[in-house]
Order: C-alpha cells, then sequence, then structure tokens
C-alpha cells in the first residue's frame, strides 16, 4: 500500500507523545504530517517552537492555502480548524467550534479522509473528550489505516475509547509501537 499522508489528533495528555513521535521522525520522511492537536487558543507562540526542538522533520503552523508538502508536519494553528483540500493544500477557518474546539480533530479528518482516502493514515491520541472519534470513522470508512494509541497508556483515555466503540480500528498501539509503524510506512509500490 502507498500512502500519501499521516493525520494525528489530540488533546490532554498527547503533547509528550507527540514530542516523542515527531523526534523520532527522519529528516528524510517521505509524508506530510497534518497535526489537529486541542491547545490553548490564547498563547499564540511557544508550541511550535517546544516541538521544534526535538522534532526530525520542520514544523509548521500553516498560512491558508498553504501548498503540503512532504517531510514536514503542519500543525493546525491555535484557534483555527485545519481543512485539507484537494490539490494538496490546507484551509483555516474561524467557524464555531465543533465539539467545544478549534481546530477540531473531526475537521481536520474527515477532510483528510475525503482528499486522500485509502491513501491516509490517521491516529488519535490521548485526550479529555471525543473530537477525533466520528473523523477517524471516516477515515476507516473511505480505506485508510486507523490506529489509536493504546488507552491503557494513555493521561486521558476519553478521545482513544470514544474512538475505539465508533471504529473497528486496524492497530491499537503504544508510543513506541506508532513510532515503529511510522519508521516502517511504506510510500511506493514493492
Amino acid at each position: 500500500m502507498m500512502y500519501k499522508a499521516v493525520i494525528i489528533g489530540g488533546s490532554a495528555g498527547s503533547f509528550q507523545v507527540i514530542t516523542r513521535i515527531l523526534h523520532s521522525l527522519p529528516p528524510t520522511f517521505p509524508l506530510p504530517v497534518l497535526l489537529s492537536l486541542h491547545r490553548l487558543k490564547h498563547i499564540r507562540s511557544g508550541f511550535v517552537e517546544a516541538l521544534s526542538i526535538k522534532a526530525g522533520i520542520p514544523i509548521i503552523e500553516p498560512f491558508d492555502k498553504e501548498q503540503i508538502k512532504p517531510g514536514r508536519a503542519y500543525l493546525a494553528p491555535a484557534n483555527y480548524h485545519m481543512y485539507i483540500e484537494l490539490g494538496n493544500k490546507i484551509a483555516l477557518s474561524t467557524e464555531e467550534p465543533v465539539n467545544h474546539s478549534r481546530p477540531s480533530i473531526d475537521l481536520s479528518f474527515m477532510t483528510a479522509a475525503q482528499v486522500y482516502r485509502d491513501k491516509l493514515i490517521g491516529i488519535i491520541l490521548s485526550g479529555a473528550n471525543r473530537d477525533g472519534a466520528y473523523g477517524l470513522k471516516k477515515i476507516k470508512d473511505l480505506g485508510g489505516i486507523a490506529i489509536v494509541q493504546d488507552p491503557a497508556e494513555c493521561q486521558v483515555k476519553t478521545m482513544t475509547e470514544a474512538s475505539l466503540k465508533l471504529t473497528k480500528v486496524d492497530h491499537v498501539l503504544s508510543t513506541q509501537e506508532i513510532i515503529k509503524f511510522l519508521q516502517n510506512i511504506k510510500t511506493t509500490a514493492p
């Protein structure tokens, strides 16, 4: 299977996991990584810098209509929904929060699923609400890979457990297993 993108959603308890994942990716990582993470909406700086310190690939807070390129991580800006559009572009929006969240993981996942279909890997991490469960189901329904962080490892299990209830996921993995999975991604046919 050839993949074209990875999308990761998380909230409470996911920062350390995201940091470990981004640190593990080599500078030659062949896919874009789309990050829809709940964060404090009034704090505009520091988060990208904190993630960038240990990341193996560049971390970018995208502008509206920014082109998505491989080997970069695109972090939804604080207080903006991040949509993925045909033509590998990001669209930003300040529409109403969804699931009390902006960015909404569901919106990012659903739009990425529409664009990448069976070429998308979706990962849900620790979090304190149900945001992302429906989006992960959409990824799975359209043929993508659905991965959930092992709830036993999560600081807050609500998000991962909601995803498991709604979707027959492909993998329930520890942080280390998620890292191994991403490091072994195939982007070309054998």
